[in-house]
């Protein structure tokens, strides 16, 4: 930027009475300008379910069940195995609701909790090679909970 020209007028003396010149009180006073308005906040929107459009409505919501299940993002088995509960739970469960991860799951979490919150299984801060969870035999947890539901 190129160096403004000097005014007719010099700047009124600073009030400070040092023989100091800087280039802050050479220059004189600046006007800061007033910070400029900020745009009013957007409304958060109700967050979208992914879904297939067969959502029950408020009134069924008394009679579907729903399951939770909490699986860690740190390694694929995690993965494998909530959609393997998942399959499992829907195809033995007629009208349950089984969702994977609704919130960030926890650090070397698997775990299979019911809507309410009653726990079935709960596998928490597993390090790898996360021998709890591969130990576990599938089928038999998807049974247990079934009998457990019903």
């Amino acid at each position: 930027m190129a160096p403004r020209k000097k005014s007719a007028n010099p700047p009124a003396p600073a009030v400070n009475t040092s023989p100091r010149k800087t280039r802050s009180t050479a220059a004189g006073k600046r006007v800061v300008p007033p910070p400029a308005a900020k745009p009013p906040k957007k409304k958060a929107r109700p967050a979208k379910e992914k879904g297939d459009g067969k959502e029950p409505s408020l009134a069924d919501s008394s009679s579907v069940k729903s399951v939770v299940i909490e699986a860690c993002k740190q390694c694929n088995s995690f993965k494998t195995r909530a959609n393997m509960v998942k399959e499992g739970l829907e195809s033995a469960v007629a009208g349950i609701a089984v969702t994977i991860n609704p919130d960030k799951p926890r650090r070397g979490c698997f775990e299979i909790r019911d809507g309410s919150g009653e726990v079935f299984i709960s596998l928490l801060d597993m390090k790898r090679p996360f021998k709890p969870m591969k130990d576990l035999d599938m089928d038999k947890v998807i049974e247990d909970i079934v009998q457990k539901i019903n």
